[in-house]
C-alpha cells in the first residue's frame, strides 16, 4: 500500500542534503536530511513490520532482509563502479585508500572507517568519494538490529495490541538510550565528526519514527489515528507538513556541524519535526481520497536514494574541474541519469520483473550479453584501480612530512633550552591548522625563532586549548599567532574573543586570516571581525592571509582552494611573510 504525500517528506530529506553540499555556507545546517532519512524509515519499516504480524502473526525475517538487499545493494555497487572511472577526472589524491573505502561502503562500515581513520565529515580538504554511506552503515545497522528485536518479538506469539505496545516501549527504549548519548557525549568531545558518525548516538532518529508508526501505521491504523484523520481538517493537516517544512529549513539556517548545540538540541528537533510532517502526511493520505499523488513527485521520491547515492562522488569530482554552479548542474544530470537506470531497468530486472521506464515495458534480453560486459570491464578496473592506488595521497604525505619535521624542530629547541641555550626558546608562538603545517619547512628558514603547533583541520576550539595549556603551565611566549578559521567559521566571534579575553598581560597577539575559494563568504566574516578586533586592542594585531591570497591567484591552480599550489615555494613565502610582517608590527605596538 502506497501511502500518498510520504513522498514529500523523503524529497525534503533529499533537497536539505543536497542544498547543504550545493551551498554550504548558505545552509550550513542541511546535513539533518539525512536525520529525516533516519525518522521516516524508521516510521516506514515499523510501519510494515507491525502490518505483517497483524495480518499473518509472524515476521519473515530472511523475507525481510532480502527485499532490503534488492533496494540498497544494486544502486551501491552501481554507484561505486561508475565513481572510478569518472575519478580519473581528477587528481590521484582522491583515489588514495580507495580499496578500503570501497570496502567500508559494500561492508555498511563506512561509519566506523571514518572514526577509525580519524576523518573530519566537513574538514576534509580531499574527501573521501564515498564518505556519504557513512549513514547508510547506520541505516543497515538499525535494519539488521530491528529486525532480530521484531523477529524475536514475533516469535513469542502475542496478541496484536501487545506486541504493538512492547514495539512501542522498546523503540522507546533505544530512542531515549540514543538520544542521552548524543547529548551526553557532546560535553567531552571537540570531535564532533565521531558523535555524528555513531551508530550508538545517532540511531535515535530511527526508533523515534518507529515510536510514532505504533500509534499510526500503514495499512493496519491505530483507533487513535483512526480519530485523528476524521477530525483534522485538510486545512490543519496541510498546515502541519508546511509548518514541519519550515521548521526543518530554518534549522538548516540556524545549525552548525561543529557546535555543540547541534547535538544537545538540533539533532532531536530535526527528527521531531520530521515526525510532525509524517504523521500530517499519513493523515493527508486519507483526506485526499479522490486526489492522486502527481507522478513527478512520485517520480522524486522514488531516486531520492539513489540520487543521494551518486550525488556525493560526482559533486566532488566535478567541483574539482568546473565552477561550482557548472558543478551541480552536471551532478544532477549525471546522478539522475545513473539513478534512473538503477531504479527502473537493473532493480526490476535483478528481482524477476519486467522493466517499465515512462510507461514502456523494455526487453533486455538482447542486452544481456553488453550489459554484463561493462559490468565486467567496471569490475575490473575497479578493483585494479584499488589495487593500485597509493595507501596516502601527496597532499596528505606532505602534510606527514611537515608534521614530523615539526615535531623535530620543537624537540630540538627543547633540548637546546634544556642545555641551557636559552636564546634557542623563541618568543613567538604559532599555533596554526593544515595551512600552517604545509609550510613548515619555510618558517624553519625563515622564522627560525617560531615555535610552531600545527595540525591537520584543527580549529578555533582546539587552538585555544593549546593556548590555555601554555598559559596554565606559564609557557606562553610573548606573541601568539593563531593561524586558524577555516574549519570555524561558525561562532567564529565568542571562539576569536576568547583568545583576546584569556591573553595574559605583558603578551602579544595575532590572528591569522583564513582563506578559502570555495567558501569567500564565511572566510571572510571571520577576517572582518578579526580585523575589528585588531583596531579595538592594540595588543592584537592581524596578519591579513585572506587579502594576501585573494592577490595573489596564481597560487590557486589546481588547488582545494585552501592549500596553496605546492608546484613552487610562491605560495609557502607569501604565507610566512604575511606572519612575519604581522608579528614585527605586533612588537612596535604596546603589549596588553
Amino acid at each position: 500500500m502506497r501511502i500518498k504525500w510520504f513522498s514529500l517528506v523523503r524529497i525534503t530529506g533529499l533537497l536539505l542534503v543536497l542544498l547543504y553540499h550545493f551551498f554550504k555556507t548558505v545552509f550550513p545546517g542541511g546535513f539533518i536530511g539525512v536525520d529525516v532519512f533516519f525518522t521516516f524509515s524508521g516510521y516506514l519499516i515499523t510501519a510494515l513490520m507491525l502490518d505483517e504480524y497483524t495480518r499473518s502473526k509472524t515476521f519473515h525475517f530472511l523475507a525481510y532482509l532480502k527485499r532490503r538487499f534488492y533496494r540498497i545493494v544494486p544502486p551501491l555497487v552501481l554507484m561505486v563502479l561508475v565513481t572510478i572511472p569518472f575519478s580519473f577526472l581528477v587528481k590521484s589524491d582522491f583515489r588514495a585508500g580507495i580499496g578500503s573505502q570501497i570496502a567500508a561502503a559494500l561492508g555498511f562500515t563506512t561509519n566506523y572507517y571514518e572514526i577509525l581513520t580519524g576523518s573530519s565529515y566537513e574538514s576534509q580538504f580531499i574527501p573521501h568519494l564515498f564518505v556519504h554511506t557513512w549513514s547508510l552503515a547506520i541505516e543497515v545497522h538499525f535494519y539488521l538490529i530491528w529486525g532480530l528485536i521484531v523477529w524475536f518479538l514475533a516469535k513469542r506469539h502475542y496478541s496484536k495490541g501487545q506486541f504493538r505496545g512492547l514495539v512501542f516501549l522498546i523503540s522507546s527504549f533505544f530512542f531515549g538510550l540514543g538520544l542521552v548519548s548524543m547529548f551526553g557525549r557532546a560535553f567531552f568531545t571537540t570531535n564532533f565528526s565521531m558523535l555524528y558518525f555513531s551508530t550508538l548516538s545517532h540511531s535515535f532518529p530511527f526508533y523515534l519514527g518507529a515510536m510514532v508508526a505504533t500509534v499510526s501505521g500503514i495499512s493496519e491504523t491505530t483507533a487513535r489515528f483512526k480519530r485523528t484523520a476524521r477530525l483534522w481538517s485538510s486545512k490543519r493537516t496541510i498546515a502541519q507538513m508546511v509548518l514541519s517544512f519550515v521548521l526543518l529549513l530554518a534549522l538548516t539556517f540556524l545549525l552548525h556541524f561543529d557546535h555543540i548545540l547541534t547535538y544537545l538540541f538540533g539533532f532531536a528537533l530535526a527528527s521531531l519535526f520530521a515526525v510532525m510532517m509524517i504523521y500530517a502526511a499519513r493523515v493527508l493520505h486519507e483526506k485526499t481520497e479522490g486526489i492522486a499523488e502527481p507522478k513527478w513527485v512520485s517520480f522524486l521520491a522514488d531516486t531520492s536514494y539513489g540520487v543521494y547515492l551518486f550525488h556525493w562522488p560526482f559533486y566532488v569530482i566535478f567541483s574539482q574541474i568546473a565552477p561550482n554552479l557548472l558543478a551541480v548542474v552536471l551532478t544532477l544530470i549525471f546522478s539522475y541519469l545513473f539513478t534512473v537506470l538503477s531504479f527502473y531497468i537493473i532493480e526490476p530486472c535483478l528481482i524477476g520483473k519486467q522493466p517499465v521506464l515512462l510507461g514502456v515495458s523494455i526487453d533486455l534480453a538482447a542486452y544481456k550479453k553488453p550489459f554484463i560486459g561493462v559490468v565486467g570491464l567496471l569490475a575490473s578496473l575497479t578493483l585494479v584501480t584499488a589495487a593500485v592506488a597509493p595507501y596516502m595521497g601527496s597532499f596528505e604525505e606532505s602534510l606527514l612530512v611537515n608534521s614530523l619535521n615539526q615535531a623535530d624542530a620543537n624537540l630540538t629547541q627543547t633540548n637546546n633550552v634544556t642545555a641551557g641555550d636559552a636564546k634557542a626558546l623563541s618568543s613567538i608562538m604559532i599555533i596554526g591548522d593544515s595551512v600552517t603545517l604545509r609550510s613548515s619547512a619555510t618558517f624553519t628558514s625563515q622564522m627560525k625563532e617560531a615555535q610552531v603547533d600545527a595540525a591537520v583541520s584543527r580549529n578555533f576550539s582546539e587552538a585555544y586549548e593549546i593556548f590555555k595549556n601554555n598559559i596554565d603551565s606559564n609557557t606562553l611566549p610573548s606573541t601568539v599567532v593563531i593561524a586558524v578559521g577555516v574549519n570555524s567559521t561558525s561562532n567564529y566571534e565568542e571562539e576569536t574573543n576568547q583568545f583576546v579575553e584569556a591573553l595574559p598581560k605583558g603578551h602579544r597577539l595575532v590572528f591569522v586570516s583564513p582563506y578559502n575559494a570555495k567558501s569567500l563568504d564565511a572566510v571572510k566574516a571571520v577576517r572582518d571581525y578579526e580585523k575589528s578586533l585588531a583596531k579595538k586592542y592594540t595588543y592584537v594585531t592581524l596578519a591579513d592571509w585572506y587579502q594576501v591570497a585573494l592577490d595573489n591567484p596564481d597560487i590557486w591552480g589546481g588547488t582545494d582552494g585552501v592549500h596553496y599550489s605546492d608546484a613552487t615555494t610562491t605560495g609557502a613565502e607569501l604565507y610566512v611573510k604575511t606572519i612575519q610582517q604581522a608579528v614585527t608590527a605586533a612588537a612596535k605596538k604596546a603589549a596588553k
